[in-house]
């Protein structure tokens, strides 16, 4: 009975490619068809992977569009940091990381402060 429960957990460890392969063997030697193994192997590795969901984002400055002086203010709010810091942050765009490992509702929330503002935020 162990050598199933190991046999079981392997299965479930499978990567995507690995699973492929295993169908391809599967078929080929045993003509058993992919769709039955994919969906006998797969199963379990989609739902491991539908389990794991991204809870922290970061907000990222693309571009201040035409009002500069205005993101540089709004960033300094939302960041806490000193003018010419907040400048200086505003003046890495695209890659201006504004805030870091925050929620989604906090990261929405400043993606809307600086978009209000005119400047162009992505959140990943």
């Amino acid at each position: 009975m162990a050598d199933i429960k190991k046999f079981a957990e392997e299965l479930v460890n499978l990567s995507v490619k690995e699973v492929q392969e295993l169908a391809k063997v599967l078929k080929e030697e045993y003509g058993i068809e992919p769709a039955a193994a994919a969906v006998a192997v797969a199963g379990p590795v989609a739902a491991v992977a539908a389990e794991v969901e991204q809870t922290q984002f970061d907000v990222i400055l693309i571009s201040a569009g035409q009002a500069k002086l205005q993101i540089v203010k709004v960033v300094k709010e939302i960041t806490g940091l000193g003018l010419k810091e907040a400048k200086d942050l505003v003046d890495t765009a695209p890659k201006a990381v504004v805030k870091e490992k925050v929620s989604k509702a906090e990261a929405e929330q400043v993606k809307s402060q600086i978009e209000e503002a005119g400047g162009e935020v992505e959140i990943k």
